[in-house]
């Protein structure tokens, strides 16, 4: 921000006289800067849904997918998977168009009041955004490991002419704790990826916010 702090200086040396001019550059230099990060947000959130695309049909072409799945059939749940894969990605691209929105409102805004109120709405729908994968993927990998591991357990006890509720209660919570394991990594990892990705834009933004109830003031 040190075009801004240049524009407090130039303010307080040339008095009251010329106080209205400064805020008023002061507003269009914030207005300018918040429009591009949520512009940024908006190109970010569609590359990254084009690129898991992009991937998805790549490997349905592929040996993975089949085997992927013939795994999740064999597993029962693939009516299940078609439909949270539908439901992820409508929800994914509402968020899109959500983030489109959220663009034309800011670079429309023409006071400082409401632009402060779009960037604080920006701000709560990114972090919806990041809460509703997290979560997402969460489910995702307890459901899959879950029924994997009923599975192999399941494939394992068959072979050695047990029945599943012969399995000491021990290999279940040891099973729990390692699918649990496996999840807060991988929604660690992502976590991670997300602050990387966004963490920085939404920095910017609660600054532009900051500089912006100053001038309200």
């Amino acid at each position: 921000m040190k075009e801004l702090d240049l524009l407090k200086k130039d303010w307080k040396r040339n008095g009251n006289s010329f106080e209205q001019v400064s805020e008023t550059e002061i507003y269009k230099m914030i207005h300018k800067k918040s429009s591009s990060i949520v512009k940024w947000i908006l190109i970010i959130s569609i590359i990254e849904f084009s690129l898991s695309t992009f991937l998805n049909i790549v490997l349905s072409f592929t040996d993975i997918d089949e085997n992927n799945t013939r795994f999740i059939k064999s597993l029962g749940i693939y009516n299940y998977y078609q439909g949270f894969s539908i439901f992820l990605y409508a929800a994914i691209i509402y968020f899109i168009v959500l983030f489109y929105k959220m663009y034309r409102q800011v670079s429309a805004t023409d006071n400082t009041k409401l632009l402060m109120k779009n960037i604080l709405r920006t701000r709560k729908t990114v972090h919806n955004y990041i809460l509703f994968n997290l979560v997402t993927i969460a489910v995702f990998f307890i459901a899959f490991l879950t029924f994997g591991l009923k599975s192999a357990l399941l494939h394992q006890t068959m072979e050695n002419g047990k029945h599943l509720a012969e399995i000491s209660n021990s290999i279940y919570i040891v099973s729990f704790l390692v699918i649990i394991a496996i999840t807060a990594l991988a929604i660690g990892i992502i976590w991670l990826f997300y602050r990387l990705l966004y963490g920085l834009l939404l920095r910017r933004l609660l600054l532009n916010y900051k500089e912006l109830k100053k001038i309200d003031l």
